[in-house]
């Protein structure tokens, strides 16, 4: 119970009226948190109070409940905002997790440009395009498709940027679809050999479209330079075998495209081998589908 003491001194009023109390009084207000109620008591005998005094003691009265409802209410809100800044900084929230999102695939996308400019400076690009799709597959694994599209889309904008359009549709074509479909594959948790192939048919199809932009920038048709070279080489090995025949081209396109799916499946394969041990040692087995062999060598 909080006690409050007032001594009040007592004049006339602007009426003339005067209260009838004997000597100084002490008047003692005790104030009830619970009813919020001001009682007034005095040790000597009780007071009547004219209604020139009482008016200024209930307005008092009415100013200290709103006064404290008031402040009881900015604490609990303040109280309430802590908390809520607390949950939205938290590890496990989600606007953190967004922006730990946002910020890995940035640094993905600067790690996969990096990469492709120097191997493109230093002519040893045959060497390390096998990691140039890890990136995109790894933000793929991690976060889900959107962040491996959003990493690849990210890639191809800072090397048409830093080096120019021909840079980022090669890496776009023979690295960057090649990254996403092999991501999009292993999170949904696809067979190994569903992936290897579906990969090996998406590198194909990079490789081609990447074979016709060069043909239209140098103005001379690639395709056509090779299927006449593989005509050439089958004739040889016909007859040199002691076979006269003249294949015809249907037969050569289909040359043409099996050995480029092989050469793909080769690709696809030593990709994904090497790709399954890396996140292996990650720690993220239990996020890949291998098979049984390469689980049980691992």
């Amino acid at each position: 119970m909080n006690l409050l003491k007032l001594n009040v001194h007592i004049h006339p009023n602007h009426h003339g009226h005067r209260l009838h109390y004997h000597g100084h009084r002490r008047l003692q207000l005790k104030v009830r948190p619970q009813s919020r109620l001001l009682v007034l008591t005095s040790r000597e005998q009780n007071l009547k109070l004219s209604p020139s005094f009482a008016t200024p003691l209930y307005s008092f009265t009415k100013y200290a409940k709103v006064n404290a409802a008031t402040t009881f209410s900015i604490g609990k809100n303040e109280e309430e905002e802590t908390e809520d800044f607390e949950e939205y900084l938290a590890e496990d929230g989600e606007v953190y997790q967004k922006t730990l999102r946002l910020v890995e695939c940035a640094m993905f996308a600067a790690i996969s440009t990096l990469a492709f400019l120097l191997s493109n400076s230093l002519a040893i690009e045959k060497y390390f395009a096998c990691f140039f799709a890890l990136p995109i597959v790894l933000s793929t694994m991690r976060w889900g498709i959107a962040a491996g599209r959003k990493t690849m889309v990210a890639t191809t904008v800072l090397l048409f940027v830093l080096s120019g359009p021909v840079k980022a549709i090669t890496y776009l074509l023979l690295h960057g679809l090649l990254g996403v479909a092999m991501g999009t594959f292993w999170r949904l948790k696809t067979s190994w050999g569903a992936s290897v192939f579906l990969c090996s048919i998406v590198r194909a199809i990079g490789a081609l479209g990447n074979v016709v932009i060069a043909s239209y920038l140098i103005g001379e048709n690639i395709l056509a330079l090779i299927t006449i070279n593989v005509h050439a080489l089958v004739t040889f090995i016909l007859s040199s075998m002691g076979i006269i025949a003249v294949p015809s081209m249907n037969f050569i396109y289909f040359i043409f495209g099996f050995l480029l799916l092989l050469n793909c499946g080769f690709f696809a394969f030593l990709l994904h081998l090497l790709y399954a041990v890396f996140f292996t040692r990650l720690g993220m087995k239990a996020s890949l589908r291998l098979p049984k062999w390469l689980e049980a060598a691992i």
